[in-house]
């Protein structure tokens, strides 16, 4: 990978634990909610540092152990935002649907490293 889709890959890694973020300050708080907005904050974070990590790796093994940990946490991110409840707050929806597929499009380009790298 070349430095530049590098920077790509970790500022829109970045900009995705922002959007989730900003996502879960408009939820309301129940008891269900709260547990999983504590858990896709940690999982959207997650991302984004292990992408950082795997950009630092000391080797071809570690790279790739960093971004399969990425892999996980977008997964994770996927189930965390379906579980959020919003409908009491409909207008939401198109948010959360363009997260769902943002999590999955990183998935899915994580997967592809993973391919390629080994």
């Amino acid at each position: 990978m070349s430095n530049n889709t590098n920077f790509d890959l970790e500022n829109r890694t970045f900009l995705f634990a922002k959007a989730v973020r900003s996502y879960c300050k408009e939820v309301t708080p129940n008891i269900a909610n709260i547990q999983d907005i504590k858990q896709v904050t940690r999982s959207s974070g997650s991302v984004a540092a292990n992408y950082i990590e795997a950009n630092e790796s000391l080797s071809k093994a570690d790279f790739v152990y960093r971004i399969k940990i990425c892999r996980k946490e977008a997964k994770e991110t996927k189930l965390w935002l379906s579980l959020i409840d919003i409908h009491d707050k409909p207008y939401l929806n198109n948010a959360k649907d363009k997260l769902i597929d943002e999590a999955q499009q990183l998935t899915l380009i994580f997967n592809a490293i993973i391919k390629k790298s080994t």
